[in-house]
């Protein structure tokens, strides 16, 4: 099992913009594709309270490949991703890592 780190680092401001697309619109569309998540968060307590940090479980960089190439080509989620951007862009970057767990790790 892989896990995919990602964390969006938002226009200042815009996480609530964010948020309200993961939970309404993304998280849709991720089941649609089969996309598991494993947890989603938000700074407390950091350098960076306009940060959203979330986790993706993956089988295979294969299966990560297909099954996100796939949600990022859906016409759903190009129409509604522009949607909510029609008062400007929410994320300003984004930061990606693919982690594998350890022998001695809580999660496998």
């Amino acid at each position: 099992m892989l896990y995919e780190l990602r964390v969006y680092h938002c226009i200042s401001g815009r996480l609530p913009a964010l948020l309200k697309r993961f939970d309404t619109i993304t998280l849709k569309l991720w089941e649609k594709h089969g996309i598991r998540q494993a947890g989603f968060w938000t700074t407390v307590i950091g350098e960076n309270n306009q940060d959203l940090h979330y986790m993706l479980a993956w089988e295979s960089l294969a299966e990560r490949e297909e099954k996100f190439a796939a949600f990022a080509a859906d016409p759903e989620w190009q129409t509604k991703r522009a949607e909510t951007e029609k008062d400007g862009p929410i994320v300003a970057t984004i930061t990606n890592s693919i982690l594998q767990p350890t022998s001695f790790s809580a999660v496998k």
